[in-house]
């Protein structure tokens, strides 16, 4: 039976998925390393309703429709406003007196063609409590507090799950109601921990291998395998733990289990969480309250009392909120809040200045509080149909006040509305502030899912819409699939298009302001593009905002930003998680002052002979598809195009030998002329290295084997290996030489066709002999890392070892005995690409490596993530983070240059956690000059010279009390005190930039305007002391 179609936006989407549930992995591939399949497929058959579609709503929904669920219902019969504009990022002008909802299903429908979109029909939801039964969970915004007591009793009391947000300008607040026993599957979502044992004593102590930290929290569950002395434990009900240090544990009574032997292995067990919620009503004089900011731990209370007064106002003004900084109003306001306070158990002091603000702001629409608080109810609805993350429980309160600004004046006057698009955004700021933020120039690195996120803000809050606005996006990777889940901007029809450009083109759809204000740079921005991000380029900008998924390319850019003296601001998310920075130039350190823990490495040894876990195998399988595929297709291209090769190249490499077998087997033994030349070869891999490998090394290892002391060898991280009998019934075993078969005919450009190849595979197989191994004296195999590998090559060439090169040499054919143009086609590792074999051979081989050591295996999805090295992302991480960016973006465009008005954030929404502190400022240093005691700024601070001759430049730093002992530009040393005086003679004269010239024998580039000098130099007090560079400018 054919799969039957459907077109969606440009697409062909298998109606079979639509209607099975069955999960996308092209489109889902980042999310699903998110929740996983369980929690999506729970997703999946979820009807969720959102309610109020103004910024906050459509920002819900969209997170929700990107995210996956079963249906979603939007429900908002109001007319558009203008004001609505100020983050409705799905309305136009031409929209405005249309029905919210009407509107805005559509639009939220073409972000995903597995998520249906429609209307809830009515005028209000309390009109027909019933219609909420079809409905999983109910999302609430901009309802009355009416309302939400009456839906969230009905809710309650039917077990639908209720989630209550609603932002008032800098203010936000979120309330969640899961019901009476709400289970959790995995309230963290980090990976099970799991360990090798050393030892357990007769107490239940439990001591990790090697002093090897456990990564276990007291109240863990663990169960235990292959332990010997104790099998009862095997396989046994988990067992809670009790921590007793980094490398030790508890599992309490242990008697009646026998004395531990050695081995064995521990795994946490994630065990189900049960939380009992209570309903809005009965939360409402009660509130649990998560603390969302530790500066502020005073204010959540005041808050649910100030948003209850706001309610409680419009209730008496017609269902209108306060008018923007009206003092009349919010001293109603505060009367109101006083009032509750008085008359709650908690007798809460009320902050008169902190109530009025909340008052000012409360007719407040801004994108990134919409932002923040769209991704956060968005990832509360994710928890409560999935079960994966621990919610919030039950209120959370967060403000930004830092972020108002003090340059600019605010007035009932100047935050009135006045029928602009802005309006939401002016009722907190005004109207000088809003002039501010269009008249501003920034450079947004990277246009996927923080950039799209970033874009779509900047468009709401008119930021570089005025006459001196400017918004340079760089971009170079085109649009892909797995983007389409997170990236908003992006539709499938714009698959293989330019991020940079269909992003901006997106945003000035959302705000015609934009036209003309965006250039878009189709380049990477690094030190070979220097000619295009140069000096004028970053002259003319205001600050930098990243959008990287890379460390060396955010570091770059913040070096960058520190040389030009640029604010920036960057950002990232890792599944859940996310983080912002904040860095000023003279006020912080930068993005590059602190770094992440090096990526995890791999012993040699370990993975050639000794794995122990499926990261092991993977890391080893992804070697061997560098090894086969793309290492020697590679190296004979060199020796078809290089002229000598063999002579110069192999000369300086002291590796002739395995460099010559690999040009000789890939140009003559193992080259294919068809399907069947491939098939054999990969069969030949699979018993060189499931068999042969592992009766060599248990040859050299036998399994009873002991070390030096006694002990065995094959214990604690060594697990002995057993090789394998090829099977073509294995599905495994197929996929190998299926996976191994295609990358070796692509090597060589051999077209396998399109019958049945896997027919065809068995075939071959079944028709070969294979010769039996017999393991060899010779070889010497590496037992420990600690241990010189046997194998290395010595040092120094080995180009005339006893003939056995020129032999080799002799074997390949020379490079002009093939065709013009003759060569092999290297593989490029492509993770996405699910029809190219590369993930599926790495899954076999790492699974056959598996099974020779009795280690767990790894399915496909799995292997992809680890050899991929892919980056979980989920929108609402993304959405809310970039919240966050908007807000510190508002205090750059301010001029603040107090460093304890900035906040760097880091949140996790799994636990969920946040945690925010100022940036950190710059490191200062002192040196003695001949005035006196001179501070810099170690990161920001430089010296800027003319171009001036050598000799001048030695007597301007001398009158500043520096005596420059050496100087060197790049690697070049230009001069050195210790230097002879005939050296120095044809030095000094030169100037600057032509010293550089002279000396490193390349010509400065033209597009270059300065040079860089690096000094050591002694003070007034002779005192080698650390000063910064030295730039000298070019004319």
């Amino acid at each position: 039976m054919t799969e039957s179609k459907m077109d969606l936006d440009g697409i062909s989407v298998p109606t079979e998925k639509l209607q099975t549930g069955e999960i996308d992995e092209s489109l889902y591939s980042r999310q699903l390393y998110v929740l996983g399949h369980e929690a999506m497929k729970r997703m999946g058959a979820s009807h969720v309703l959102v309610a109020g579609l103004r910024g906050l709503g459509v920002e819900i929904a969209k997170n929700i429709a990107l995210a996956g669920v079963k249906s979603l219902t939007l429900f908002d019969p109001e007319p558009l406003a203008t004001s609505d504009l100020s983050s409705q990022f799905f309305a136009h002008e031409k929209d405005v007196g249309k029905p919210r909802a009407a509107l805005t299903v559509p639009r939220v429908a073409e972000l995903n063609a597995y998520t249906p979109v429609s209307e809830h029909p009515g005028k209000s939801l309390t009109d027909d409590l019933q219609a909420l039964k079809k409905y999983q969970v109910v999302v609430l915004t901009g309802a009355s507090l009416h309302d939400q007591i009456s839906i969230g009793e009905f809710c309650h009391e039917h077990g639908i799950f209720v989630v209550v947000a609603d932002i008032f300008g800098l203010f936000g607040t979120i309330f969640t109601d899961f019901g009476k026993d709400f289970a959790i599957a995995d309230p963290t979502g980090e990976t099970a921990v799991t360990g090798i044992i050393a030892g357990i004593d007769d107490d239940g102590l439990v001591s990790a291998l090697d002093e090897t930290r456990h990564g276990l929290e007291d109240g863990d569950f663990v169960t235990f395998t292959e332990l010997e002395g104790m099998d009862k434990l095997n396989g046994a009900e988990p067992r809670k733990i009790t921590v007793k240090g980094p490398y030790t544990f508890s599992i309490g009574d242990v008697s009646g289990l026998g004395q531990y032997k050695r081995g064995g292995l521990y795994t946490q067990v994630k065990m189900p969480k049960i939380i009992h919620f209570q309903s809005f009503k009965e939360q409402l004089t009660k509130p649990e309250l998560l603390m969302s900011d530790f500066a502020k731990f005073d204010r959540p209370q005041q808050l649910h009392y100030g948003v209850q007064a706001l309610h409680g106002f419009a209730k008496n003004h017609k269902g209108q909120l306060p008018q923007p900084h009206s003092d009349e109003d919010a001293s109603e306001v505060l009367k109101y809040a006083q009032t509750l306070a008085s008359e709650g158990e908690d007798k809460v002091e009320i902050d008169e200045k902190l109530l009025r603000e909340l008052s000012y702001q409360a007719r407040g629409d801004l994108a990134p509080m919409a932002a923040f608080f769209g991704g956060l109810a968005a990832q509360e609805v994710l928890k409560s149909v999935s079960g994966k993350f621990h919610p919030i429980v039950q209120w959370l309160y967060f403000d930004s006040l830092e972020s108002l600004p003090t340059s600019t004046k605010r007035s009932e006057e100047l935050c009135k509305p006045t029928g602009s698009r802005y309006d939401g955004q002016v009722a907190v700021f005004g109207t000088e502030f809003q002039e501010k933020i269009a008249n501003t120039s920034e450079f947004l690195v990277g246009a996927g899912a923080i950039g799209c996120e970033m874009l779509k803000n900047w468009a709401m809050i008119g930021f570089a819409t005025g006459p001196k606005g400017s918004i340079k996006v760089a971009d170079m990777d085109q649009i892909e699939k797995s983007n389409l889940n997170r990236q908003f901007l992006f539709r499938p029809k714009d698959v293989g298009k330019l991020k940079s450009s269909c992003a901006a083109e997106a945003v000035q759809d959302m705000n015609p302001q934009l036209k003309g204000k965006i250039a878009i740079y189709p380049d990477r921005v690094g030190p070979d593009t220097e000619h295009i991000f140069n000096e004028q380029f970053w002259g003319n900008l205001d600050g930098v905002t990243n959008a990287l998924d890379n460390v060396d390319a955010r570091q770059y850019v913040d070096r960058r930003c520190v040389f030009f003296r640029k604010p920036l601001l960057d950002s990232g998310t890792l599944g859940t998680k996310g983080n912002t920075q904040v860095v000023l130039p003279m006020l912080t350190e930068s993005y590059s002052s602190s770094q992440d823990p090096p990526e995890q490495s791999f012993p040699q040894c370990t993975l050639r002979s000794f794995p122990n876990k499926i990261d092991h195998t993977i890391a080893w399988a992804k070697e061997k598809f560098h090894q086969y595929f793309v290492g020697p297709p590679e190296t004979v291209n060199l020796y078809l195009t290089q002229p000598n090769y063999i002579e110069q190249t192999l000369k300086q490499q002291g590796n002739e030998i395995p460099t010559l077998e690999s040009i000789r087997d890939y140009l003559v033994t193992d080259k294919p002329s068809n399907a069947r030349d491939c098939l054999e070869w990969a069969r030949k891999q699979f018993e060189s290295e499931y068999n042969n490998a592992i009766q060599q090394l248990l040859y050299n290892f036998p399994k009873d084997s002991t070390t030096s002391s006694g002990a065995p060898f094959w214990s604690g991280p060594k697990r002995a290996p057993d090789p394998l009998r090829f099977d073509p019934n294995n599905e495994t075993h197929m996929s190998f030489i299926v996976a191994a078969a295609h990358l070796h005919a692509f090597n060589y450009g051999i077209d396998l066709g399109k019958g049945d190849f896997v027919q065809q595979a068995s075939q071959v197989m079944s028709d070969m002999m294979i010769p039996d191994f017999k393991p060899s004296s010779s070889v010497k195999i590496q037992a420990d890392e600690n241990e010189p590998d046997p194998n290395a090559p010595s040092a120094g060439s080995n180009f005339d070892d006893s003939g056995a090169l020129e032999k080799l040499v002799n074997q390949i054919p020379s490079a002009k005995s093939f065709p013009s143009g003759f060569s092999l086609v290297p593989v490029e590792f492509e993770k996405d690409d699910d029809s190219n074999h590369h993930i599926d051979f790495i899954t076999a081989a790492s699974n056959l490596r598996a099974m020779n050591y009795s280690i767990q295996e790894a399915d496909r999805h799995k292997t992809k993530f680890i050899a991929g090295k892919i980056i979980p992302a989920i929108a609402t991480t993304t959405a809310l983070v970039t919240g966050l960016v908007v807000l510190e973006l508002y205090k750059i465009i301010d001029g603040k240059d107090d460093i304890e008005q900035y906040k760097n954030g880091f949140v996790n929404l799994a636990l969920p956690f946040f945690g925010f502190s100022e940036p950190i400022a710059s490191p200062k240093g002192k040196y003695q000059g001949k005035k006196g005691e001179v501070t810099i700024d170690k990161l920001w601070d430089r010296f800027e010279v003319e171009d001036i001759p050598l000799k001048d430049f030695l007597a301007h730093f001398a009158d500043m009390g520096l005596d420059i002992q050496m100087l060197s530009s790049g690697v070049s040393l230009l001069y050195a005190s210790f230097y002879p005086p005939g050296k120095l003679k044809d030095r000094l004269p030169l100037k600057m930039s032509e010293l550089v010239a002279t000396v490193s024998k390349k010509p400065i580039p033209e597009h270059q305007k300065n040079v860089i000098f690096e000094m050591t130099v002694e003070d007034q007090n002779e005192e080698d002391v650390e000063v910064p560079y030295v730039m000298v400018k070019m004319k």
